[in-house]
């Protein structure tokens, strides 16, 4: 039926990997399914924002994602990965040590069990509708260019240490039919926004 064929392609749709271009050398992949999200046709060379927020696996897709960013992750093509407490456990567990894979920074909401190299405090509710934002189609550059606040020195250092070494007050009453007609605040995704400000910033400081 016409039904069944509109549910099976949402469904081949929300299974696909997605991929974007986040410009300056930088490329978004985000990933639904392991292994098979994984396209084996990405480039090398390099640098990823590869989003796990959200997906589920064991020990052997723990070992699809080990084996992708050993071919992928390196001195002058990092990978700043996506996680937050949603992630499986066992997808994060190969990646413990900074030594398991040179060029490799997680970046997520902090959550208990759930360490990242670089933490921000992100409402759950607030980090899933950003998240759905992409999905429903939103433009990604839209989602990381509104606000103008930097990663601090610290972040920078530490996503820089990873790589190796190579070279509102309320409106007047007045004003409240003016607030009224106000567009809705822009959908941000802060964890996107803060792995993209940071490869601006190696870039910036020539590491990359």
């Amino acid at each position: 039926s016409r039904r069944a064929l509109a549910l099976a392609a949402a469904a081949a749709a929300r299974a696909a990997p997605l991929q974007r271009d986040l410009g300056l050398g930088l490329s978004f992949l985000r990933v639904h399914e392991l292994p098979a999200d994984l396209v084996a046709d990405t480039p090398t060379g390099r640098a990823y924002v590869l989003d796990l927020r959200y997906v589920k696996g064991g020990p052997a897709e723990g070992a699809a994602l080990l084996a992708w960013l050993h071919a992928h992750a390196g001195p002058h093509s990092p990978v700043f990965l996506l996680a937050n407490a949603h992630t499986g456990p066992a997808l994060l567990a190969p990646l413990n040590s900074a030594e398991a894979v040179t060029g490799l920074v997680i970046v997520g909401s902090g959550a208990h069990g759930f360490d990242p190299d670089i933490t921000l405090v992100v409402p759950a509710g607030a980090e899933r509708r950003a998240y759905n934002a992409l999905e429903a189609g939103t433009d990604i550059d839209s989602l990381v260019t509104v606000k103008n606040d930097k990663p601090r020195n610290d972040e920078a250092a530490l996503a820089a240490a990873r790589l190796p070494d190579t070279g509102a007050d309320e409106a007047p009453k007045d004003d409240a039919a003016k607030t009224a007609k106000s567009p809705p605040p822009a959908v941000i995704d802060p964890v996107l926004q803060r792995a993209v400000q940071l490869h601006r910033s190696l870039l910036a400081l020539r590491r990359l």
